[in-house]
């Protein structure tokens, strides 16, 4: 039987690619890019003080484009391709015709797609562990921050956990779109830098409104639709398990971020626009790890935890833990990301179903992939208590790596360029250090009290008792 012209194999569309899956790849990719151009752009510039929006802005625009440059000239190589060491690539090029137009490693794609798709999630790793460095970061010192991190931390990460080659991946560690990889790889690094990097000055420390909530919730909207692409993206393919890990993402994002907002209404009295935010963001990143693995219940479940678990960590233990008060982390990107990445990284390996991961790994072994909760179910204990300890095992590996690597590129940096803004920066912000503010308005936001929410710092100390009702 005759394929129709439009199916019929040729030089542009062999008979391996799939034309609806690499269509959609392309588009998951795109999603998640813009997650990062325009999302955490705009989320950046209206969540910190008037005089670090274009600072803070740009921090993330030049991120994304300074990771591609060195993605496709060795990155993407190290990261997913020959085997240097057990958990790093040869550093090669990705940028010949003849190595792009062939099939990828998985799936029924390019190898330029794969390239393009990989990318926005190394930037937007990069763009995260920016939040917590805003407000104090010398701009140069960023400049040759992001390609050494890129080169010496993620990609020996990224190897060791999807690579199929990588140690961590062999072993059967699950992480379905980064959870570990993405998320608590740049909440450690974040809180990391921030300790080598040092302060924001004191009165930004005291008191840092955001400039323009209503542009945030714009740049937030457009970090958690993004996550379409972001989760559904990475079974590669068109599929069922695609469509399960979409609806699961946004299942648990929503339940996180009312479980987030119902916290700050019985503790603080009030409906917090950002508190909201947080509780979206570490919906996000605790279901990313097993967005496509678990069921809908177990999503559900996950929201509450990763609504509740974090708020206490950043509302309450915050304020109790020395080195948690002491390092000056912007966007509290440690809470959000590493606590809610290690918890999404625990649950998933509580949680995921081996029908689920069957299909996501598309693996007939029955000995492989089982959550402790369906080992115990089934009378796979061992199979289960196995998998939680790769799972534990993969968090400790993303936080040591993130430790050493990060400690060793800002000690090396600061020998040869401040990693900190000089005081007089820090006064003034934008205009010192670009020449150009945000702003053609007086005023740094000083008669907006801002939402208790907008820093974990310069809380005052509560008690967990509900608010009185007024008589």
């Amino acid at each position: 039987m005759e394929l129709p012209e439009n199916l019929r194999p040729d030089q542009a569309s062999p008979e391996w690619l799939s034309k609806g899956d690499n269509a959609w790849q392309l588009t998951a990719a795109t999603l998640v890019g813009m997650q990062s151009v325009p999302g955490l752009v705009i989320l950046y510039g209206s969540i910190v003080k008037k005089k670090w929006a274009v600072n803070s802005a740009f921090m993330a625009l030049y991120a994304f484009a300074a990771v591609l440059v060195c993605w496709v000239g060795w990155g993407y190589q190290m990261s997913f391709g020959d085997e240097l060491f057990k958990f790093l690539g040869w550093p090669h090029v990705a940028m010949n015709q003849e190595y792009l137009l062939k099939r990828t490693f998985v799936g029924y794609l390019p190898n330029a797609t794969m390239v393009y798709f990989q990318f926005v999630f190394a930037a937007i790793t990069l763009i995260l562990i920016a939040g917590a460095l805003l407000g104090r970061m010398n701009f140069h010192a960023w400049m040759l921050f992001v390609p050494l991190w890129l080169t010496f931390s993620y990609t020996i990460t990224c190897y060791s956990i999807w690579n199929p080659h990588g140690w961590l991946a062999k072993m059967g560690v699950i992480d379905y779109s980064g959870g570990f990889v993405i998320h608590l790889s740049s909440g450690v690094a974040g809180f990391t830098a921030a300790y080598w990097v040092g302060p924001r000055a004191t009165n930004d420390r005291e008191r840092f409104p955001p400039n323009n909530i209503l542009l945030m919730l714009a740049g937030a909207g457009l970090l958690w639709m993004g996550w379409t692409g972001f989760n559904g993206g990475d079974p590669y393919m068109v599929s069922t398990d695609a469509s399960l890990a979409v609806l699961n993402t946004h299942v648990c994002t929503a339940t996180s971020l009312l479980t987030w907002l119902l916290l700050d209404i019985v503790f603080f009295g009030k409906p917090s626009v950002i508190g909201a935010t947080q509780g979206m963001i570490t919906g996000l990143v605790c279901i990313t790890p097993a967005a496509g693995v678990v069921q809908g219940w177990a999503a559900m479940i996950m929201g509450v935890m990763s609504g509740s678990i974090p708020w206490y960590t950043m509302m309450v233990l915050h304020k109790k833990i020395s080195i948690l008060k002491h390092v000056d982390d912007t966007m509290a990107v440690f809470h959000t990301h590493a606590v809610a990445g290690s918890l999404g990284g625990i649950l998933t390996g509580f949680f995921s179903h081996p029908k689920l991961c069957r299909i996501f790994y598309l693996v007939d072994d029955w000995q492989h992939y089982i959550g402790l909760a369906y080992g115990l179910k089934t009378g796979q204990f061992k199979a289960g208590f196995k998998q939680m300890g790769i799972q534990i095992l993969g968090i400790l590996f993303v936080i040591v790596v993130n430790v050493i690597t990060t400690s060793i590129i800002c000690f090396l940096l600061g020998r040869f360029i401040p990693l900190r803004l000089n005081e007089d920066e820090l006064q003034i912000g934008d205009d010192a250090i670009h020449g150009e503010e945000a702003y053609a308005l007086w005023g740094d936001g000083e008669k907006y009290d801002g939402s208790k929410h907008n820093s974990v710092y310069g809380l005052e100390e509560f008690a967990l008792v509900p608010p009185k009702a007024e008589a």
